[in-house]
């Protein structure tokens, strides 16, 4: 194999490793957009929880103990 070969087949392993290196980037940005749209429901989702949980629980009313 000669020197122009060997430079060739690096080109081309570089060449190849740069386009998977954009592929996984942009893979990367959009699980990120993802979990971003995930988490912001889940915080909305929460707080509807708890407002529904607030306002479904009886209120205790302040009493004496019976040995009163």
């Amino acid at each position: 194999m000669s020197d122009d070969d060997r430079v060739a087949r690096l080109e081309m392993i570089v060449a190849e490793q740069e386009r998977t290196i954009e592929e996984l980037s942009g893979e990367l940005a959009e699980q990120w957009k993802l979990i971003e749209r995930m988490r912001k429901q889940l915080e909305r989702m929460t707080e509807r929880f708890l407002a529904l949980e607030e306002r479904a629980a009886p209120d205790v009313p302040i009493t004496r103990p019976p040995h009163w």
